[in-house]
């Protein structure tokens, strides 16, 4: 019952990250896509950048901050550089990104998160 409750809540939670980084201009490419060994939340475009977006909801800000560990955002980008090949054009910028979403703010894109 717990596992269902998690996995509504966070399809719900990526499903406002799509929304408000479409307002904000980025394309869509793909939602929960699958490589080996993990996974990424959102695919997106806005220009000659492609971002894998890790989207964390959670009570509090900092709360926010620690769900995005370093462990984390390692099988984050093993899955981006796996998924690259088939999402970027040459001459991209890619880049891991992150969305926040606590509630009773707006949400929060924090650009360029995995520094490798």
């Amino acid at each position: 019952m717990k596992r269902a409750l998690a996995e509504r809540r966070g399809r719900r939670a990526e499903a406002i990250a799509a929304w408000w980084l479409r307002f904000k201009g980025w394309r869509i490419l793909g939602r929960r896509v699958r490589a080996r060994g993990g996974e990424v939340d959102l695919v997106v475009r806005r220009g000659r950048v492609l971002a894998f977006v890790e989207v964390k909801q959670r009570a509090s800000d900092d709360a926010a901050g620690f769900a995005l560990d370093r462990q984390r955002l390692r099988r984050v980008a093993a899955a981006a550089e796996q998924l690259a090949p088939r999402f970027a054009l040459p001459g991209d910028d890619i880049r891991i990104d992150a969305v926040f979403l606590v509630q009773g703010r707006l949400p929060r894109h924090l650009p360029d998160v995995w520094q490798g």
